[in-house]
């Protein structure tokens, strides 16, 4: 499976946030598979840096990989608790 590829837009609805790809894809992953994603006010999530490295919002501490997405990985950090800044 090809992982080398890159987001291009994310946009959101209710229950579910969508990466548009770079080879054409349009991946819809529901916001509960991410919690902190899910519990994010919509300015919150609208703040989103796309990188090659994948997506990133500073506000809420959450990264999440492409090559993840299309893996159909949720929230890796299950079970770990948070340690505050």
């Amino acid at each position: 499976m090809n992982t080398s590829v890159d987001a291009t837009r994310v946009h959101f609805d209710e229950d579910s946030f969508w990466v548009d790809l770079s080879d054409g894809r349009v991946l819809g992953v529901p916001l509960a598979w991410f919690p902190r994603l899910l519990d994010a006010t919509p300015e919150q999530r609208e703040q989103v840096t796309i990188s090659p490295c994948g997506l990133h919002w500073e506000a809420i501490k959450e990264d999440i990989s492409i090559a993840g997405l299309v893996s159909g990985l949720a929230d890796q950090t299950k079970g770990r608790k948070s340690v505050a800044a």
